[in-house]
Formats: C-alpha cells, sequence, structure tokens
C-alpha cells in the first residue's frame, strides 16, 4: 500500500475496496499484512500447494498472505538467530483466531515432527488447541462463533436461554453452524492435545454446575439480613451443581449464604443477605472457572511440549482490539490498555524500521515525529497515583463504593489533557485514548478488581469426591486458608502486560492487522466508515502517516530508470552505464526537488511518484495521439476506396430491388383495398348484433330489478305490520302486569299495616296471662278454622278452575262455530249480492220484455232480511259470550285473590300466635323468677 500514488485515507478505502472487491482479501502496508475478513471460505489459499509455494519465497515476491508473514519470521529465527513474534489483533468477528491457526499451521508444517505418541503429530496438537481453547474461552456473541454446546441430557441442561450465565446477549444460534458438529470437532481436539475421556467428562461436569450455579437465586431468610434459595426451582440447580461436583448440597448453601469470620478467641459465623448471596455465587463460579481454563492451557502446553535445547522460539499473539460500546466496565479498560501499550510498541517498531532503511541506504534524514501515548499509560497505571493505583486502594478499603472512587478521580485528574468527566454523570469518567474518546462506567470497577478465593469455597471444593475438583483446588497452608485475601487483578493484569512487552522487545515483531468490512457478518459489504475507523484504531493509518513524513515512495535504480526513462530520453544515449548518474540527471532535467539518493534506491518525497506518474502519462498521451493519427489516416482512406466500390454495386442492386418493390406494393394496395371492404362490412355487422343483444339483456335486467324491488317492499311492509302487531301486544301486555304487580304490592302494604296494628293490640292484650291463654286458644282455633277453610277455599278453586276450563273450551268451541257460520253466512250474502249484480245487469238488457217478477223480488228480500236477522243474532251471541267469558275470568282472578288473602292471614296469625307463645313463656319464667 505504500507503493500508492496517493497515501491518504480515501486512496486506502480505495484501494482495500477494490482488492476485496476480487477476493484478494490480504494487502501489505509496508511490513504490515492487513487481512479483511471475506465471510465467505476461500480454500484455494489455505491448501498445501499454497505453503509450498510461500515457502522460502523473499517477503513481497508472492501476493500478500499470512503464509508469508510465517515464512518470514521462521526464515529470520533461522538465519539471523532472533526470536520472532507475530502479532494479529483485530476487533471481534475480524478474523484474528483464524489468521492465528493459519500462522500456527504453516509454523507447524515448517516445524513439526513426524509423529509424538503415537499418531498424534505437533501439527495436529498445535491445530487442535485452537478449538479447545475457542470453546472454553470465548464466548459465543453476534460478531463470532467461538464456543461449543455441552451435552444436554447428561447433565441435566436446556436450552441456553434458560441459563443466566448464558442469555445476557440474546445469541444462541448463528446461521450455518451446526453446533452438534462442533461439539464432536471440540471432543475429537481434546482427544488430540492428550485429554483423556474421564477427564473430559470431568471437564464437562464443572462447566455445566457453573451453568446451573449461574440459576440460583437467593431470597430473605427467617433470621435478619439472612438468605436462602428462593424457590424450588433454584433449589432445584443447588442440588444439581453439588451433584455435579462431587460436594454436600448443605455444605454448597452455607458457602453460598454464611461467610465465617475467625478472631482470636472464638469463630464467628454471619448470615449474608440476597444480594451478598448473588455475589458469592458468581465470585465461586468466577473462581471454578478460571481455574478450569488455566488446567486447560497447562494440560495443552505440557502435551505439546517444548524443546528443552532451543534457545529461539517463534511467539504468535491474538490480541482482542480496542472496544469502544455504549457500556465500557472493567473489561474495556484493561482491554484498552492493552492496546495502547502494543500501539506505543508498534509505532516504536515502524519508527524504528524507517530509521534503519535511512541508515542503511545512507540517505540524510530529520526526526520523524509520531504520536506518543506515554501520557496516557503514566496516567493508567503510574504509581502510585495512576488510576489503577487508585483503584487497588479502593478494594482494601471496606467500604469504598464506587461513588468516592469516581471523586478520587475527579480529584486527582481534574487538570489531565487525557482525562474528563462527563456533565451528566456523577460516577463516569472519560480517557482520551490514541483511537477516540471512550467513557468507562465505574459501578462494578471494585467488584471485578477484587480476586481472590473464598475460605469457605475453598473448603467446599477441596473435600470433593471427584479427584479432578480437588486438582483444580488443591489444599492451602493452614493460615491462609483461615481468611479471604485480597488481590488485584489490575495490578496482576499490568504486570503481565509488563511482562508480555518485555518478551515483545525480545523479539523481532510481525504485525498483521484484521479487519471485518461490515458488522453484518456478511459477504461482498465493504463498509468504509467501519474499515477506516478500524484502521485508524490498529495504528495502521499511523504508520502509513509516519511511512510519509519520511520517504514514503522507494524504487530500485533499475525501476526507476524503467519506468521514467522516457521523460527524459537524452539520458538513455547508451553511453553512461552509471545508474546512479543516471537516475540523477534524469530528476535534474524533470525539476524535482527533495528526493534522496540511496545505495539502491532512490528515495521519493509524499506526492512526487504521483507527479512523476503524471507527467509520464503525459508524454504517454502525446506519443499515443501522433501514433492514432497515422493510424486513423491510413485506416480511413483504404476504407474509402473499400466503401465507394462497394456503393457502385450496392446501388446497381438496390434499383433492381426497388423497381420491384413498387410492382409489389400496386398489386398489394388492390388486394388490400378489397380486403379492408370485406372486413369492414364484417365489423359492422357483427358489432349491431352485439349492440342489439346487449340491449335486450339491459332490458330483461331492468325489468327484473323493478319486479324484485316491488317484491321486496311488499314483503317489508308485511313484516313491518307484524312486527307493529306483536310490539303492541307486548306494551299492553307490559303495561297490565305492571299494574298488577303495583296492586299486589299495594295490597301487601295494607295488609302489613293492619297486621301491625293487631300485633300492637295482641301485645296489649298478652300482658296478662289469662288473656293470653285465652287469645292462644282462640287464635289456635282461629287457625283451625282458617286452615279447614283454606282447604275448603284450594277445594273449590280446583273444582271453580277445572268447571271454568271446561266451560272456557265449550264458549270457545261455540264462538268458533258462530264464527265459521257468520263467514258461511257472509259468503253466501255475498254470492247473492254478486247474483244479484249480476241479474240487475242483465235485466236492462232486455228492452223488449219489460215485464218485473214481484214474487222473485219479495222472496230474495225476504231472504236477505232473514240472513240479516241471523247475522245480527250471531253477533250478539258472539257479544254475550266474549261477556260471559270476561265475568268468569273477572271470578276467578277475585277467588284467586281472596285464595291469597286467606294464605297470607293464616301466616300471619302462625307468627302472631309463635310470638304470643314466646311472651307467655317469658311471662311465666319472669314470675317464677319472683316467687324464688
Amino acid at each position: 500500500m505504500t507503493k500508492l500514488a496517493y497515501l491518504h485515507e480515501p486512496g486506502v478505502l480505495d484501494n482495500l475496496r477494490s482488492r476485496y472487491d476480487i477476493n484478494e482479501i490480504y494487502t501489505y502496508t509496508g511490513n504490515i499484512l492487513i487481512a479483511v475478513n471475506p465471510f465467505c471460505r476461500l480454500p484455494h489459499l489455505y491448501d498445501s500447494h499454497m505453503m509450498a509455494q510461500y515457502k522460502g519465497a523473499a517477503f513481497g515476491e508472492l501476493s500478500p498472505h499470512p503464509f508469508a508473514v510465517a515464512d518470514a519470521a521462521y526464515r529470520l529465527m533461522i538465519n539471523d538467530k532472533v526470536s520472532q513474534s507475530i502479532l494479529v489483533s483485530g476487533e471481534s468477528g475480524a478474523g484474528k483466531t483464524e489468521s492465528t491457526k493459519l500462522l500456527m499451521r504453516y509454523l507447524a508444517y515448517m516445524g513439526g515432527r513426524a509423529a509424538v505418541e503415537g499418531s498424534r503429530t505437533v501439527e495436529q496438537q498445535v491445530l487442535e488447541s485452537n478449538p479447545v481453547l475457542e470453546a472454553f474461552g470465548n464466548a459465543k456473541t453476534v460478531r463470532n462463533n467461538n464456543s461449543r454446546n455441552l451435552e444436554i441430557a447428561k447433565y441435566k441442561l436446556g436450552h441456553p436461554r434458560t441459563f443466566h450465565y448464558l442469555n445476557q446477549s440474546n445469541c444462541y444460534e448463528l446461521d450455518g453452524l451446526d453446533e452438534s458438529k462442533e461439539y464432536f470437532a471440540t471432543r475429537k481436539a481434546m482427544d488430540v492435545v492428550g485429554i483423556n475421556s474421564d477427564q473430559q467428562d470431568a471437564i464437562f461436569r464443572v462447566v455445566a454446575a457453573v451453568l446451573h450455579l449461574g440459576n440460583i437465586e437467593f431470597a430473605k431468610g427467617k433470621e435478619m439480613d439472612s438468605s436462602t434459595p428462593k424457590d424450588e426451582k433454584s433449589r432445584f440447580h443447588l442440588n444439581t451443581a453439588a451433584e455435579l461436583l462431587m460436594c454436600d448440597a448443605k455444605a454448597l448453601e452455607d458457602s453460598l449464604c454464611k461467610r465465617i469470620i475467625v478472631t482470636r478467641d472464638e469463630t464467628i459465623t454471619k448470615w449474608l443477605d440476597p444480594d451478598s448471596a448473588a455475589v458469592s455465587r458468581d465470585a465461586l463460579a468466577k473462581v471454578v472457572y478460571s481455574r478450569l481454563f488455566d488446567w486447560l492451557v497447562d494440560t495443552i502446553n505440557t502435551s505439546i511440549g517444548q524443546d528443552p535445547e532451543s534457545k529461539y522460539l517463534i511467539g504468535v499473539l491474538d490480541i482482542y482490539g480496542f472496544e469502544s460500546f455504549k457500556t465500557n466496565s472493567f473489561e474495556q479498560f484493561c482491554i484498552n490498555l492493552t492496546n495502547e501499550k502494543l500501539q506505543q510498541h508498534f509505532n516504536q517498531h515502524v519508527f524504528k524500521m524507517e530509521q534503519e532503511e535511512y541508515t542503511k541506504e545512507e540517505i540524510n534524514w530529520s526526526y520523524i515525529e509520531f504520536v506518543d501515548n506515554q501520557d496516557i499509560l503514566d496516567l493508567i497505571e503510574k504509581k502510585p497515583g495512576g488510576i489503577i493505583a487508585l483503584l487497588d486502594e479502593a478494594c482494601m478499603f471496606p467500604r469504598s463504593t464506587h461513588e468516592t472512587f469516581a471523586q478520587k478521580l475527579y480529584q486527582t485528574f481534574k487538570n489531565h489533557k487525557r482525562f474528563t468527566k462527563p456533565k451528566l454523570s456523577r460516577s463516569d469518567f472519560t480517557i482520551c485514548h490514541y483511537a477516540g474518546d471512550v467513557t468507562y462506567q465505574t459501578e462494578l470497577f471494585l467488584d471485578k478488581n477484587k480476586d481472590y478465593v473464598v475460605a469457605e469455597h475453598q473448603a467446599l471444593l477441596s473435600a470433593s469426591k471427584c479427584s479432578f475438583v480437588t486438582s483444580l483446588f488443591p489444599l492451602l497452608a493452614e493460615d491462609s486458608s483461615k481468611s479471604s485475601k485480597f488481590s488485584s487483578i489490575g495490578s496482576r493484569f499490568k504486570s503481565q502486560l509488563q511482562q508480555l512487552l518485555e518478551t515483545l522487545s525480545s523479539t523481532e515483531p510481525h504485525y498483521i492487522r484484521c479487519v471485518k468490512p461490515n458488522n453484518l457478518l456478511k459477504p461482498s459489504i465493504f463498509e468504509s466508515k467501519n474499515v477506516l475507523q478500524q484502521l485508524r484504531c490498529g495504528g495502521v493509518m499511523e504508520a502509513i502517516r509516519i511511512s510519509c513524513a519520511g520517504y514514503p515512495t522507494r524504487k530500485t535504480f533499475d525501476e526507476f530508470v524503467d519506468r521514467f526513462g522516457l521523460l527524459a530520453p537524452e539520458v538513455l544515449d547508451g553511453s553512461s552505464t552509471d545508474e546512479v548518474a543516471v537516475c540523477k540527471n534524469l530528476l535534474e532535467r524533470v525539476g524535482l526537488e527533495g528526493y534522496q539518493i540511496g545505495k539502491t534506491k532512490v528515495f521519493l518525497r509524499a506526492g512526487q511518484m504521483a507527479d512523476l506518474d503524471a507527467r509520464r502519462s503525459e508524454v504517454l498521451g502525446k506519443s499515443a495521439s501522433i501514433i492514432q493519427r497515422k493510424i486513423r489516416s491510413y485506416l480511413s482512406r483504404r476504407s474509402f476506396i473499400s466503401l465507394r466500390r462497394s456503393a457502385i454495386q450496392i446501388q446497381a442492386i438496390c434499383r433492381g430491388q426497388l423497381t420491384r418493390q413498387i410492382y409489389e406494393g400496386l398489386r398489394r394496395e388492390a388486394s388490400s383495398l378489397k380486403i379492408q371492404r370485406n372486413w369492414h362490412m364484417h365489423v359492422a355487422r357483427t358489432a349491431y348484433k352485439k349492440l342489439c343483444f346487449s340491449a335486450v339483456s339491459i332490458q330483461t335486467g331492468m325489468r327484473g330489478m323493478a319486479a324484485r324491488n316491488v317484491l321486496r317492499f311488499r314483503r317489508q311492509t308485511k313484516a313491518a305490520i307484524i312486527i307493529q302487531s306483536q310490539c303492541r301486544k307486548f306494551l299492553a301486555r307490559n303495561h297490565f302486569m305492571n299494574l298488577k304487580k303495583a296492586a299486589i304490592t299495594t295490597q301487601c302494604a295494607w295488609r302489613g299495616k293492619v297486621a301491625r296494628k293487631e300485633l300492637k293490640a295482641l301485645k296489649m292484650a298478652a300482658r296478662e296471662t289469662g288473656a293470653l291463654q285465652a287469645a292462644k286458644n282462640k287464635l289456635e282455633k282461629q287457625v283451625e278454622d282458617l286452615t279447614l277453610r283454606l282447604q275448603l277455599e284450594k277445594r273449590i278453586r280446583a273444582d271453580l278452575e277445572h268447571s271454568k276450563t271446561q266451560e272456557n273450551e265449550k264458549l270457545h268451541s261455540a264462538l268458533q262455530e258462530m264464527q265459521n257460520q257468520f263467514k258461511e253466512t257472509k259468503a253466501m250474502l255475498e254470492k247473492e249480492r254478486e247474483a244479484a249484480k249480476r241479474e240487475a245487469v242483465k235485466v236492462p238488457v232486455i228492452q223488449e220484455v219489460p215485464v218485473i217478477d214481484h214474487a222473485m223480488l219479495e222472496k230474495l228480500n225476504g231472504e236477505n232480511e232473514k240472513l240479516k236477522a241471523l247475522v245480527s243474532s250471531l253477533e250478539k251471541k258472539i257479544d254475550e259470550t266474549e261477556k260471559k267469558y270476561e265475568e268468569s275470568n273477572k271470578i276467578s282472578e277475585e277467588r284467586l285473590k281472596q285464595a291469597l288473602d286467606a294464605e297470607s292471614k293464616i301466616i300471619h296469625l302462625k307468627t302472631v300466635m309463635q310470638r304470643c307463645t314466646y311472651h307467655y313463656i317469658y311471662y311465666n319464667a319472669y314470675k317464677c323468677k319472683l316467687n324464688s
């Protein structure tokens, strides 16, 4: 990339995009390899044939590739006897792990032995260590797919979304990833690196136990500030975790909910509240998984082994990239500290390479400035006033909180240019890193910086019946096992980082910067803004800037003369064989200034190569114009002669063809006129038939619609009449029922009033024993009489109802017969009238016989009078029958009312008798009491 004419951000992005579009995913920036993740398989780039091609090839001779970087490191170690390091960096999902696999595969290919421990080769062990470390060291996220699944039924597991430690990112499945295949691949890799089946089973038991620990929730216990498992579900996960760890469930519960404080005189057991118990649970899960991962790393290193006689090494470092999220905690703080340290090392290395190149070529050069981030490193790790030192100090005080820690930072670094306090936050702080400003939230800084094994947890797991668990937690000395001592993760991380940098400083570094082209993890998508930010965070743009500050363009003498000799052809007369002199003369002729002539190369300033290329393109353009003009003149003349000869022949042929076409056109015109006439006649006749048929159809439809509308109106009118009659009937009946209900209510009220008056009178009469007894006997007699009367009334009522029913049926049948007779008589009368009318109409027609039959007329009049009398008598009978029916209804209703009144009186009398009896008993009891 340093060979580009213009080394700036648009030029770099365009170069990466152009190469990415043609699946050229690797690019050099000096000795730095930029790898853009294609998010698809490119097997042709990584087969054994490709490794054989890069074996022994000079760096830069072939296309950019991780194999070239690995081969260069290997050759330098063998030839120069210097240890090498390859630093692979980039954000999550950029392809760091895959690049690291390729490097290890190539190095194993170059230096692996034939076989170790039977059929397992060093190459196999090195390559298969990656899936194991990925499965247990990385989490599955939307950015990568590094983790693996466990067996579900064997360890009482379910879907990942049901476990607290797995459902925080809401990422459970990834498209195109077969979990079962990945799981079996992990088991196979564990076999290859020397982990037997018993150890694998123990490892998975421990991992499942950690998952079950995360699902234990706590609630308040019976005692003050105590805790206990929240419900049966939490109790199940507690018992399952104890079963998998092969320890006592009660002891596990006590280690989570209690703390034992050892004093000089006694041992005190302290309960933990639910929040503290949850912290204790997370601490146990964290230390168990940490010990497990450390065991895996140690086992893999022991299995692969290292030649004790080797003096040099090649280290491959997979580095997490710079991180800046919406919420940044202690993890991002440590990651960004690592990137700050490595960025400083990277800048110094790039500057050193530039300096060595200039010294080697013996050219005059001035100091090149580069961004030094030492002030940020001092801000974070300086003793005693750095952020990590203040964090350790806050962790040592029990009453310290994240707010007091933040206030301490604000007071200490209020004037530091790299440290700022957000306006709307009381505990956040912002650090201006080399890749941009990052705001950190201090809520969990103190908890995450504390690293210690709780004494109760140590004792619990040391007493496990599982030998694998006890090996992870060996017994400690008696003095160290009595209490939980604080250990700073930040300080330990800083010391480990310093050891790493010391190791890197003793090696010759090589850099691979991995770039993620898009956040969708899809192929053929290149997001320029995202890529540019990664290049800035990875220090690539800073390396380019350092190169541009000096002499970024370098050409050997023969390459320079071959490319730009045409700018001054007179200097290439063949008499001079000194390439240096030729290059100087050439540069003087073109008027270029600020360049340097080295021992083997020409060094140009930024932009000078573009200037030379522009002049070269101008000269080539003018020469091409002259050549094109001559060629076009020759081609045009030859074409003109050929065209004139062809035109004469074509004209002759065309004239004959035109004449034939005119004749054919006249014939076609006559035929077309005839066809048109017949066609127009056919079209007109067809249109008339369609129009006639349409008119008839429309008329039929309109008439049918009108008839249907009339029928619908009649049906609606009839239905409305029926509804109205039913509604009026309902309203009349409803009014009658309301009147009846009101009458009954009034009667009940009046009877109640009369009963109360009688009760009052009875109470007055009941004051004397004799009167009460007489009243009682009288009332009993009345009750008996009323009871007999009521029974008699009921019998009479039943008989009346029966007779009434029979009488109603007879009246109804007689009424029906009368109505039928009335209808028949009426019909006969109508027929007679119609016959009379017809006769009356017919009589005037016969004018010749004016004789009137008075006998017949009188007979007819007599019959009419009889019929009228019969009709009137029938109507009277009907009216009388209806009146009788109404009277019988009234009589039945009155009797019904009388029966109801008698029944209510009986009930009232029974009530009065009971009250009188109670008064009598009370009076006798009172009298006996007075006598005694």
